[in-house]
């Protein structure tokens, strides 16, 4: 019979176990392997059987065991020592502790950070994740929580997660959509002190209410605030909101945004008061999907404040971080423009908030964007004083898509800039390569990241018994789940007899595992499958291949395309050789980047952002192999892995895809492959492992997210804080002036030109070391020079006149004449010979901005008026 109600009984500990409760509810249990041991110690086959998940461990152990474990005095001492080594973890000073004291000065960082993220990868216990952007929104957490960085994470808590994904007999890919219960998960409650659950709510159109609740995921040090609309204050339609990550029409979509961004900050102001902590002087949206939060904060400061809404805007954007993720247009989220009108407008219109403003916010106003669509980064990258890709390539290419919202600039100056992704170490790193690190070098390369150079020196043959142990695993594992997988295709026991000799610990090892949007290219190894099958049955140099990766369930293509695959590795000839494994998850990964001898990457560039995969795997001694894209283009030195050539500028697809797989083909064969199985007299591949030791000692101390994390204080965060602190100052005064002075430089900016250029001083052969001498006549009308700057650019020109690489020099005003234009002169020193040229602009300037680019508008000379003649210089 069916159960008309269902809920969890949670475990009541004996007294001298409660510290296993505190262990258990801190995430940091998924990337120390201490507290993992002493979960494990209490019952070893229980804990494979619940996945290693400590909360359904204790639900899962008989009381009676838990009562015996309360006697037994040398596991409650390793209790003791877990729970002291968390609590010294939570409260000692860390590496934010010793910076300027937060808010105390000028340069101090900022009190607190909110972090808004769609998705979290933290542990597979927490399956709140379907690909990049969640796993490394899990690392920024944990980075911040080992460098002692207050951030508060905020996204939402839905019921289904992603998908599980397993598939049919002929390798079509299924999605089952397993219930999540808050209450089996490691989350509590947000609470009122009379203990009623805190709620927020938030309005939709027609007078209805969404209202959530508020769960707490405690990483560390960090807290991970996550929103549920499956309460029953809500309505049935309201309730479904937080159902299932990334699902729905394109209405529930924008609820789900509503809830995260307006939702979002609600349930900060609503934690921060009931717990004390500090209210975040800094919010950073990661990706376009939590931007309405910048709506929120204007609503607030008009409600608190009295700002009106450009004033308002200013305080926001001042104290606003952006990062984008997607260099594909397709990836971004756009709303109809009447759908957002409705749920902003009409009885849902905020106070201050008109939804004409709103609606402005994400306009596509620039060549060839749509009328009638709302663009969430668009908003993003406007309500944000300071935005940001995830490589430097991403970050070129990110000013590229959006250099329509500055008009006049080179995309070079489009106010985007980068902060390259890293990877949480202790979750990635397999436990056997830190062992090693220890043992041979000491605990300060993976607790301090400092040591690097002194891998080189662990034996060769250390290093190739760790990575054959690595590949033994990852075969034992593969297996499992290879058998796993058919059994659910309908195989019986009696077909699966060749599973148990699926790949071989011994042959070289190839890791492809993304999700698989068409830009990814799955399927590009199938290129040429005879050339492919040579390379797998190699008689003396054989690879073989472990691929896994999810299709949007709306994506039929990318369906197909693991069909595709899934039909090849099928085939009995090749079947031992490459497999597919279903449900790419972090449980999987954990055994695949330290497993693979090789990660494979082959998208089409420069579509990849950035891609961590290949960083994780980098750290456990696995090298690259891939296309200059994302991470790699930055860098990728010639001997820490391999790079894919590319058919740029190939307009036919098909040709293109053959070019390149062929080039890859031609590098496993004779590149890859043969310097894995060319050994010495000592049976070791020396030249290898050299690349292998070499990998780590130029990446590791790169691809760490406690760098990223750390340049996002320096670069993002303590600038972004300082621009909101001048903005609240005296009551708010720097945002109304601002927004003031905006306004009449906007107003004023059409009557300002570039009205004559004047150069001398260097004759008709200008030679290296003569100074060019400018006077610049130029028109402000209302405006002062204060309110200006004057620059002259200069730099190599290339054959069309263009300046390329150009520096930027300011010129100092002179005087007015009679007409009213100001003077402006300087001077350049002509250091690099060949063709060179120069040109004048005037651009907007205040204190308060964060780069010259931010209003979007510039005056050049007219007609090329000063523009470059390209004078060959001596």
């Amino acid at each position: 019979m069916r159960a008309i109600r269902r809920f969890t009984v949670r475990t009541v500990l004996p007294a001298p176990l409660e510290p296993l409760g505190q262990l258990a509810m801190n995430l940091r249990w998924s990337w120390h392997a201490e507290t993992r041991d002493l979960f494990e110690s209490i019952d070893p086959e229980t804990w494979a059987a619940v996945g290693q998940d400590p909360v359904r461990l204790l639900g899962a152990v008989p009381t009676d065991k838990l009562a015996a474990l309360a006697e037994d005095r040398r596991f409650l001492a390793r209790l003791t020592v877990a729970a002291g080594d968390l609590n010294d973890y939570l409260t000692g000073a860390r590496w934010y502790q010793s910076l300027p004291e937060p808010g105390s000065t000028p340069d101090g960082a900022p009190a607190a950070i909110a972090y808004f993220s769609p998705e979290f990868g933290i542990t597979a216990a927490l399956p709140q994740y379907s690909g990049g952007l969640g796993i490394l929104a899990g690392d920024h957490l944990k980075a911040a929580s080992d460098l002692g960085v207050p951030i508060i994470g905020v996204g939402l808590l839905y019921r289904h997660g992603y998908f599980r994904q397993s598939l049919s007999r002929d390798g079509w890919q299924q999605e089952r959509y397993p219930l999540l219960d808050p209450n089996e998960l490691p989350l509590t409650l947000v609470r009122h002190p009379d203990g009623t659950p805190a709620r927020i709510l938030i309005g939709l159109p027609g007078g209805r209410e969404l209202h959530a609740r508020i769960w707490k995921a405690q990483v560390g040090r960090v807290p991970l605030l996550l929103l549920d609309s499956d309460i029953e204050e809500n309505e049935p339609f309201e309730r479904e909101v937080t159902d299932r990550l990334y699902g729905g029409t394109s209405e529930h979509r924008l609820h789900q945004e509503m809830l995260l961004g307006i939702g979002g900050v609600r349930a900060v102001r609503e934690f921060c008061a009931l717990t004390g902590h500090p209210q975040p002087e800094v919010f950073h949206t990661n990706e376009g999907h939590a931007g309405f939060l910048g709506v929120e904060r204007i609503r607030e400061y008009h409600e608190s404040s009295g700002l009106d809404f450009d004033a308002a805007l200013e305080a926001v954007r001042a104290g606003t971080v952006f990062t984008t993720h997607t260099p594909v247009p397709a990836g971004i989220d756009r709303f109809d423009r009447e759908l957002i009108a409705r749920h902003f407008g009409g009885d849902n219109e905020a106070p201050g908030v008109p939804v004409e403003r709103v609606l402005a916010l994400g306009a596509e106003t620039f060549p060839g964007g749509e009328p009638g669509v709302f663009n969430m980064a668009v908003m993003g990258l406007r309500l944000a004083q300071r935005a940001n890709g995830v490589s430097e390539l991403h970050g070129h290419v990110s000013q590229g898509m959006f250099a329509g919202l500055w008009p006049g600039f080179d995309p070079a100056e489009v106010p985007i800039g980068s902060i390259t992704n890293g990877v949480h170490a202790p979750t990635w790193v397999d436990r056997d390569v830190l062992e090693l690190a220890a043992r041979e070098i000491g605990p300060e390369l993976t607790e301090e990241a400092h040591g690097w150079t002194a891998i080189e020196q662990i034996p060769a043959q250390a290093v190739w018994d760790l990575r054959r142990t690595l590949r033994a695993k990852l075969v034992t594992e593969a297996r499992v789940r290879l058998r796993d997988s058919w059994r659910l295709r309908g195989a019986g026991d009696a077909e699966l007899g060749w599973t148990e000799h699926a790949l071989d610990p011994d042959v070289l090892t190839i890791g492809f595992a993304r999700r698989v949007p068409s830009y990814k290219r799955l399927t590009l190894m199938l290129r040429d499958k005879e050339r492919l099958r040579g390379l797998l049955l190699h008689p003396t140099r054989p690879i073989q291949i472990v691929v896994a990766g999810k299709a949007h369930p709306a994506d039929e293509g990318g369906k197909r395309l693991v069909q595709e695959l899934v039909k090849f590795s099928d085939q009995e000839d090749v079947r031992h050789r490459i497999v597919f494994l279903p449900d790419y998850d972090i449980a999987m990964a954990q055994h695949l980047y330290p497993g693979c001898d090789v990660w494979l990457n082959n998208p089409l560039r420069p579509l990849e952002a950035c891609g961590t995969s290949g960083m994780k795997a980098a750290l456990n001694g696995c090298l690259n192999l891939s296309i200059l894209d994302g991470w790699w283009d930055e860098w990728y030195d010639g001997s820490n892995g391999w790079a894919i050539p590319t058919a740029d500028g190939v307009e036919d697809p098909d040709r293109r895809d053959d070019l390149e797989a062929n080039a890859l083909y031609d590098l496993v064969e004779h590149n890859v492959a043969a310097r894995f199985y060319d050994r010495g007299p000592d049976g070791l591949p020396s030249r290898w492992l050299e690349m292998v030791r070499h990998t780590l000692v130029s990446l590791g101390p790169k691809v760490l997210a406690s760098r990223m994390v750390k340049d996002y204080v320096d670069s993002l965060y303590a600038p972004a804080a300082l621009g909101a602190r001048s903005m609240a100052a005296d009551e708010l005064v720097g945002a109304k002036t601002l927004a003031a002075w905006k306004a009449e430089v906007r107003g004023a900016w059409p009557q300002v030109r570039v009205d004559h250029v004047e150069s001398g001083g260097i004759g008709d052969a200008p030679e290296v070391g003569n100074t060019l001498d400018l006077r610049v006549f130029v028109s402000l009308g209302d405006l002062r020079p204060s309110d200006v700057e004057v620059q002259v650019v200069h730099g190599r020109v290339d054959g069309a006149d263009a300046i390329v690489d150009g520096a930027v020099a300011p010129l100092k005003p002179v005087r007015r004449d009679e007409h009213g234009r100001w003077f402006y002169e300087g001077s350049l020193a002509l250091d690099r010979t060949g063709p060179f040229g120069y040109t004048v602009r005037v651009m907007p300037a205040h204190a308060l901005l964060a780069t010259p680019a931010e209003l979007g508008l510039i005056a050049v000379p007219a007609d090329g008026e000063g523009v470059a003649d390209g004078l060959p210089l001596r």
